[in-house]
């Protein structure tokens, strides 16, 4: 995963995020928490980084199973 381009997903909490991986997980997409970087949020936290090719099946995934708040590419 790491040297490609990545999408970090942001959460309105921990919890969310945990439901999200979860949800991940039972579908075999690969990701990884991380902390929330700095160029995003100065916020406490973890978000859920994946590659942007991933993004559209991630974003299908979480449809309707978690609430997310944004999706930033970095």
């Amino acid at each position: 995963m790491d040297g490609q381009p990545f999408i970090v997903f942001l959460f309105p909490s921990v919890s969310h995020v945990l439901k999200a991986e979860r949800c991940l997980k039972e579908r075999g997409i690969d990701h990884k928490l991380i902390p929330v970087p700095r160029e995003v949020s100065s916020d406490c936290g973890v978000c859920l980084r994946v590659t942007a090719d991933l993004q559209a099946a991630v974003t299908e995934a979480l449809a309707g199973q978690v609430t997310w708040e944004r999706a930033v590419s970095l």
